[in-house]
């Protein structure tokens, strides 16, 4: 049997993921690169350094691999914007990351000339630093990336897929072009007018692919192999969104990465805009574009790292769910973890990671537990404004990511969302998704509804019926949330 494989480039590394026709993972492996920090608010990094990742895992797996690879699949963290000239192959600058915050005057400055109502009816997105082309009007104004015929800005899944076809092939689908405030959501295709306001040249811009479909074939660099086809990609969470299953309008995820994202399929009718959130291109497959309504949060997993990286709490990611658990509450301890501003519903680039409540009897363990309650209690933010736009409470989540692990965590956001959380049996559903994208294209899959029925969860988390203390537990939050929103105007 054949086996497809999915190259997830996250914003902390990068995995390669096996699955066989089945949809069962058969191996992957993973490779971290670093983090670069260079100013409070910036963060940045290494294209080479995450091609060198993605050969590595591949490099792994293929040692490992016993089957043939029938597809190969693209995911990619969004937003983050690659510069390199086409010619050399070289990176101009370092990668801006989605999380970088540089270009909030920007925004601001492109807000208050009055542009936001035509970017929200064009792209569905909101002017925030968080989306690609401000970070790509930084690079060319500020980071001395000079605008040559053989200048490329992309994202990540353009980077990665122009080496792995020998520097052939320079596009992007649909879903990452929807991620940049260049991309027309009613043409289906770049927009000179936000190219032009924005300051981007669209001759640097790839060609916008579908998300299923063969775009191109592997060359000698690719460890895996030559002549293998391309034909999955998608960002991360709209690869999650389609190895979660959720094809049907009404249905709603929710991933705990570095961030954590929740998406709700709406249907093949573009959406108004909506308060708070973004609409976003779910896939596009056979020329029918799916659409959904995406609550993005800047900051999941990685406060996780800050407690093991930062302040030295933890030894391991791991060691969390344990030392939260040594404690029946955060002791009235509330972590906003704001570190790179606010994403939904708040959208607010100048706030500030905030600790509130700590005591004289405050221990590690309190701050561990109040670092995963706020993945829970952001998320409610998300679900309780996508509930007032769909008109209804939303019946069920399912939910993947490292942290999706954490049984304290799932049960807790059952109890704030009040309703079922349910835990998919592949964790790694980004991976999946691409891979299922990729295998969909080339056969090994045929159709939607086969994939739907391979969709396994491995545990269901029921609310429990005392509402009161849950809710005046997310009314404190909010008290938590209104101190760390405008801190750092500058």
């Amino acid at each position: 049997m054949s086996v497809v494989v999915a190259i997830d480039a996250g914003t902390t590394g990068v995995r390669a993921f096996a699955v066989d026709q089945s949809g069962t993972p058969v191996d992957s492996a993973y490779t971290e690169f670093p983090q670069y920090f260079p100013r409070p608010g910036w963060v940045e990094h290494d294209p080479n350094e995450i091609w060198d990742a993605v050969q590595q895992t591949l490099a792994e797996l293929a040692g490992r691999l016993d089957a043939p690879v029938a597809a190969l699949g693209i995911t990619d963290q969004r937003e983050t914007v690659v510069a390199w000239d086409r010619r050399t192959g070289e990176p101009l600058h370092r990668a801006i990351v989605w999380q970088d915050r540089r270009t909030a005057p920007r925004c601001e400055a492109l807000r208050d000339a009055g542009h936001l109502p035509t970017i929200r009816d064009r792209t569905g997105l909101v002017l925030d630093p968080y989306f690609s082309a401000t970070k790509a009007a930084w690079l060319l104004e500020e980071g001395g990336v000079a605008r040559t015929p053989d200048l490329v800005l992309g994202t990540v899944d353009s980077w990665i897929i122009w080496n792995l076809t020998g520097r052939t092939r320079l596009v992007t689908d649909t879903t990452n072009a929807s991620r940049t405030l260049l991309y027309d959501l009613h043409r289906g295709a770049w927009s000179d007018d936000l190219a032009e306001l924005f300051g981007v040249p669209l001759s640097a811009l790839p060609e916008i692919v579908e998300s299923s479909g063969r775009i191109g074939v592997t060359d000698t660099m690719c460890p895996l192999g030559p002549g293998i086809p391309i034909s999955g990609v998608a960002g991360d969470q709209q690869a999650a969104l389609f190895g979660q299953a959720c094809f049907e309008p009404g249905m709603v995820k929710n991933t705990y990465g570095t961030g954590s994202f929740v998406l709700m399929n709406v249907g093949t009718t573009r959406p108004d805009p909506v308060d708070g959130l973004l609409t976003t291109v779910a896939w596009t497959i056979d020329a029918v574009t799916t659409y959904a309504l995406e609550g993005a949060v800047f900051v999941a997993g990685a406060a996780v790292q800050w407690l093991r990286d930062g302040l030295g709490l933890i030894a391991t990611a791991a060691d969390i769910g344990p030392l939260a658990a040594a404690c029946d509450d955060t002791g009235g301890v509330y972590l906003v973890p704001a570190f790179t501003g606010l994403g939904s519903p708040w959208w607010d680039p100048h706030a500030r990671g905030t600790i509130v409540g700590l005591t004289r009897g405050t221990e590690r363990s309190h701050l561990a537990r109040a670092v995963i309650e706020a993945m829970a209690f952001q998320t409610r933010d998300v679900v309780e404004a996508m509930s007032r736009a769909a008109g209804r409470q939303v019946a069920g989540l399912r939910v993947d990511g490292g942290a999706s692990a954490q049984d304290l965590l799932l049960q807790f956001q059952a109890d704030q969302l009040n309703t079922r959380v349910s835990r998919a049996a592949v964790r790694e559903t980004t991976a999946l998704g691409a891979a299922y994208l990729a295998g969909l294209a080339e056969g090994v899959w045929r159709d939607t509804d086969e994939i739907a029925d391979a969709w396994r969860a491995t545990a269901h988390f029921n609310p429990n019926e005392d509402r009161g203390d849950h809710d005046q537990r997310y009314r404190q939050w909010l008290r938590a949330v209104e101190r760390s929103l405008d801190w750092a105007p500058d």
